[in-house]
């Protein structure tokens, strides 16, 4: 999962994946050194996954866009619908 939201930045910022990697690795960085360590510990295994595992139970189309995706969890995770 990691590597296809290096690859949506990379395309909608249109900058090259290496920075992008750099780019994505820092926000991810910072995001789970504000979050509980159990919820960093969600996005690890979020990440590491081939997928997320709610997009197959939604029927979601493997060219969704990972990071809307990734952004529905992270809503779910905070209470926000």
């Amino acid at each position: 999962m990691a590597n296809e939201i290096v690859k949506a930045v990379a395309k909608k910022a249109k900058i090259p994946e290496a920075a992008a990697q750099i780019a994505v690795d820092t926000a991810l960085n910072l995001l789970k050194t504000k979050l509980p360590p159990a919820m960093g510990s969600i996005l690890d295994s979020f990440l590491s996954s081939g997928s997320s595992g709610a997009a197959s139970k939604k029927g979601a189309r493997k060219d969704d866009n990972p990071l809307e995706e990734l952004s529905s969890i992270a809503g779910k995770l905070l209470g926000k619908k």
